[in-house]
């Protein structure tokens, strides 16, 4: 009787063994050179890959599949026996083809002319906007997205680490990639429902989210910040797809025929519909290109399966393969309508094969559609601050019930498995160390605060020698309606003590009504940044850098109080109103702020006291941001912002010096500009009406570090110019890559080309010239002051390096003519 048993256990096995064909292995030509793109696939079927650059592939079937085709332009079609269950180590050897009369066969790069391929293509581009969606006046459909985190490459030293001593349990949960064959873990999980509404006429779009369940991380921290990038949209119609900040050229762009070849593969039916398959693969290395192939209709010239593999030679840093995976539905004869949209993303520190790394994983379905139900243009309008808790605790049986399609085993046990972890001392350990490096603070739970910003700790500059720094801040959570922080500073070499207090406080959630204020007393450089900030505890990176060019003792003893209201009535348009207090004074003996008390300029004042009324008003459009509470995360930085600033000096108030009126406009818009990079602009414009002191006045920022620093002249000290009107303009364009992936030598160390130039225009009025009694020289910029510079990024992967000339006022004393400035950095 038990061998009955242990041979009916060994049946089911073997009966679920050779449920799935597993295939993997190398495609070569007869010389034993790897052939990149090629075709490989189960015969009778349109399940397969393309192969790597180096001729790789791996892919499986929950089929069972007995023969394996593969196919490339200029070569024989090969078909290869299967045996049940896990074929790989295969090395496949294709032979030349012979050409045909009836049969145009292309090699290398396919022609753009007599090319079927590309008359397809061309079609598909004449209806891409007419396609889907985009044929409705109005749409709204159901959703549900699916994103997973796993370890990847798991082998038995791994597993045997002491890093998971007492988290061996962890490893029940391993599987393996259908796409890849590597071995992975489950580590997070995060799915969400929703409903989408969409106004094709109006261009407007909504998703209000019905459910959100999220297991492995809190939801506000920089985790969620970086999944949230993953969200991004995208088209596979358009010319470019973003992803990690870096914008690819899709298969179907109009400009696609420049970077990809294309050839016409074969044709069939394709639920009822016949369908051509058009293959594609990059015409270069080393740019933002994929490889794969896409099933299109031969009426609507609609797609109904895509694929997409990432070149593993793009210019692309800790990404080792992107792989994205559409299918289609045909909801009747002219309508294609996505229905799952599948991407994985490979994260890793090397793209050698065997590095092991991170699979994000993305699964959007889309169901329930319906068409033209009009919704009035106040449905559409944005929550500046949604937040319903309920979305975020829907019970068990709601996801049960609701969720489109079942988590298979392993995902069902992530959330069991991520429980058990949190109480688990050494991966608390691992999480808080990677919760300090992310955010910079140490969290305290007991205390309800983070110790922090760590990077603060030490500093240096002239006055203060070396200065050491202590802080912390209230943490309930990532949604906190209020928060308290502050520090304490000491300086080792003028023997002082400095602080900082601040706190805010969120009144009403809906409209983002916040109170603040505070104080801080420190010791400041002034006149790093053109465009007034009202952060009370903001202190720039030129106060106190431990390496700097030059002297750095043109610093300020600043005591600033401030009291704030801020209200975001719509989504990104913010307003605040602002009143301080502050006193400004030398810093050091070696410079000076004096200005002249009287019209005789007999009797002079070396401190500045000042009472003012900011009013403010920011938009930031496209801005995404994580969280609802008093503070909030941003998802990335490019989206234009717009700020205008009015402030009002109060004479006599509190004893304040001065009256007058400023005002500011700052401009910054990135663009992308046909798969050539992405320009930023920025525009800064001011002016001051009334007298004011040289602590008031508007400084050019300079930049006496060795380090890039956004908005400020490479080749200016501080005080080199100052200015009470002004004008700046600054373009900086990054190529990413594009110039050098077209120079063999410089192709495989992906490197990204920078160019910019800068330039301010800017006066003193002459009553301000005669109340300066400082010993400074009043030089304004009137001849418009403007440098340039070319810069090489992702030196490493981490580290740029710009070469900046300056181009006017080349005859002033001790003028820097060129320097060099680096930036290190974490990009994609």
């Amino acid at each position: 009787m038990r061998l009955q048993k242990i041979f009916f256990l060994f049946l089911l096995f073997s009966v679920f063994g050779v449920a799935q064909t597993k295939v993997g292995g190398k495609v070569v030509d007869e010389f034993g050179e790897p052939i990149p793109f090629a075709n490989v696939i189960f015969k009778n079927s349109k399940e397969g890959v393309i192969t790597d650059e180096n001729g790789s592939f791996y892919f499986e079937s929950k089929q069972n599949y007995s023969t394996l085709q593969i196919s490339f332009i200029g070569f024989e079609k090969k078909e290869i026996p299967l045996k049940p269950g896990l074929n790989t180590g295969l090395t496949i050897v294709l032979k030349e083809g012979t050409q045909l009369k009836e049969i145009v066969v292309y090699s290398g790069k396919t022609s753009k002319k007599d090319n079927p391929a590309l008359d397809i293509l061309r079609k598909i581009w004449e209806r891409r906007r007419k396609n889907g969606l985009k044929m409705f006046n109005q749409y709204e459909y159901d959703k549900y997205e699916k994103v997973e985190f796993d370890l990847n490459t798991i082998d038995s030293a791994f597993m045997a680490s002491k890093m998971f001593k007492g988290m061996e349990f962890v490893f029940e949960q391993i599987d393996t990639s259908n796409i890849s064959g590597k071995t992975f873990l489950p580590i997070f999980i995060n799915e969400t429902l929703s409903k989408v509404y969409g106004d094709n006429d109006s261009k407007k779009y909504k998703e209000i989210i019905e459910a959100n369940k999220n297991s492995g991380f809190s939801s506000g921290d920089g985790v969620n910040t970086f999944i949230k990038d993953l969200y991004a949209d995208y088209d596979i119609y358009d010319n470019y797809l973003k992803f990690f900040d870096k914008d690819f050229v899709s298969p179907l762009s109009r400009t696609g025929i420049n970077v990809y070849n294309y050839v016409l593969n074969d044709s069939m039916f394709i639920d009822n519909k016949w369908c051509y398959n058009i293959v594609y693969y990059p015409r270069r290395k080393n740019e933002l290109t994929f490889k794969g192939d896409f099933w299109v209709n031969d009426t609507t010239f609609a797609i109904k399966k895509i694929n997409l593999e990432a070149s593993k030679s793009a210019n692309i840093n800790w990404v080792k393969e992107i792989y994205i995976e559409q299918e289609y539905d045909v909801l009747n004869d002219s309508v294609f309508l996505l229905k799952r949209d599948y991407m994985m993303s490979d994260f890793s520190f090397s793209k050698k094969e065997e590095s092991k790394g991170v699979y994000g994983k993305r699964t959007t379905l889309a169901k329930n559609h319906q068409f033209d139900i009009k919704k009035d243009d106040k449905f559409y309008k944005e929550e500046v601050n949604y937040y319903n808790n309920e979305v975020f605790n829907r019970p068990k049986e709601y996801w049960e019930a609701n969720r489109f399609e079942e988590l298979n085993k392993n995902e069902a046990g992530i959330y069991t498995m991520l429980d058990t972890l949190k109480e688990v001392p050494r991966f608390k350990r691992i999480y808080n160390l990677a919760s300090i490096l992310g955010s910079g603070y140490i969290e305290i739970p007991k205390w309800k605060m983070d110790y922090g910003p760590i990077f603060s700790t030490f500093g240096y500059n002239d006055v203060e020698g070396v200065r050491t720094r202590v802080g912390g801040r209230t943490y309930f959570g990532s949604n906190d309606l209020w928060r308290i922080q502050g520090y304490l500073a000491y300086g080792f070499k003028d023997d002082k003590v400095k602080y900082g207090i601040s706190g805010k406080w969120m009144v009403d959630k809906k409209t983002r009504i916040i109170l603040s204020a505070g104080n801080r007393r420190d010791v400041e450089q002034i006149g790093v940044s053109l465009t007034t900030s009202n952060d009370v505890l903001g202190r720039s990176f030129a106060s106190s850098s431990l390496f700097s060019s030059g002297t750095n003792n043109k610093l300020t003893s600043v005591n600033l109080t401030t009291l704030g209201f801020e209200i975001e009535p719509a989504k990104n348009l913010t307003f605040q109103a602002n009143f301080s207090y502050r006193t400004l004074e030398s810093a050091s003996n070696e410079f000076s702020l004096n200005y002249y008390t009287d019209a005789s300029r007999t009797t002079t004042e070396s401190m500045v006291k000042q009472s003012e009324i900011n009013l403010v008003a920011e938009f930031t459009p496209k801005r995404r941001t994580v969280g609802y509470g008093v503070e909030r995360l941003l998802v990335d930085n490019n989206f234009p912002r717009v700020f205008i600033s009015y402030s009002q000096g109060l004479k006599g108030v509190m004893n304040s010096d001065f009256d007058y009126q400023k005002v500011q406009l700052y401009y910054r818009q990135p663009v992308l500009i046909g798969g050539f990079g992405r320009l930023f602009t920025t525009i800064e414009l001011g002016k001051t009406y009334g007298q004011i002191p040289l602590g008031l006045m508007g400084v050019i920022p300079g930049n006496q570090s060795y380090f890039i620093i956004d908005n400020t002249y490479n080749l200016l000290n501080y005080y080199d110019f100052v200015a009470d009107e002004y004008a700046s303009l600054h373009f900086e364009h990054h190529f990413n890559g594009r110039l050098f992936s077209r120079v063999p030598l410089l192709r495989k160390l992906n490197w990204r080309e920078i160019v910019g130039i800068k330039g301010v225009y800017g006066t003193v009025s002459e009553q301000n010239r005669l109340i300066n009694a400082s010993g400074l020289l009043y030089r304004a910029p009137e001849d418009v002051y403007w440098e340039y510079n070319a810069g090489i990024g992702n030196i490493f992967k981490v580290l740029r390096i710009d070469f900046a000339w300056r181009g006017s006022y080349l005859t002033i004393p001790d003028a820097n003519k060129f320097t060099v400035k680096a930036s290190f950095g974490f990009y994609f």
